[in-house]
């Protein structure tokens, strides 16, 4: 399956939630994509974020947990203070190694990992926050084949993250709230 299985991963920070309340209510479950979202947040066990944007799609949200396989039509919501990583076989694996630009869950290393296992079929998306997490694992990702995007700086909630993007690398696109919708439907 994962041989033939895209994925977007969405990676943000500060000012990110707001964007994933818009762009989630988009997807229908005709939505044939797996999809992770890698989301700095407080090092605690709750699922208040699943929940939360479960109530936003007609798509299975998840927390990830170890071995689960991606499957289309999921989102898997990294779990805090762990880094999610994709094996070659297409499971899911949680890994509690040191933090990656001071963050655990770290979008670069999720980027990383995903490009390894998806090259071309697999789309990033970084959006708003504080820190250069997320740089990294795109310069990685489109080495790899895959197509980036950040949110455009001027309309994030905070700028320096997709910015320090665009300082960093060359990306295939940068994003509107607008555009962003338009974006991830145009993937059906």
């Amino acid at each position: 399956m994962t041989s033939l299985l895209k994925l977007l991963v969405i990676g943000g920070s500060a000012g990110s939630l707001d964007v994933l309340l818009r762009l989630l209510p988009a997807l229908d479950n005709s939505w044939p994509l797996a999809m992770i979202i890698v989301l700095h947040r407080k090092n605690d066990n709750d699922l208040l974020l699943t929940e939360l944007l479960a109530g936003k799609t007609m798509l299975y949200v998840k927390e990830a947990e170890e071995k689960d396989e991606l499957l289309p039509g999921v989102i898997y919501i990294a779990p805090s203070d762990y880094h999610l990583l994709i094996e070659p076989d297409g499971s899911l694996t949680l890994d509690d190694s040191e933090k990656v630009n001071y963050c655990r869950p770290s979008i670069d290393v999720t980027f990383t990992s995903a490009a390894e296992v998806f090259g071309s079929r697999l789309y990033c998306l970084l959006l708003s926050g504080a820190n250069m997490d997320g740089s990294g694992g795109l310069i990685a990702a489109r080495e790899l084949g895959a197509f980036t995007a950040v949110q455009d700086p001027e309309e994030a909630e905070v700028s320096f993250m997709p910015r320090h993007a665009l300082n960093s690398t060359a990306v295939d696109k940068v994003l509107t709230m607008t555009e962003m919708i338009g974006f991830v439907k145009s993937l059906q």
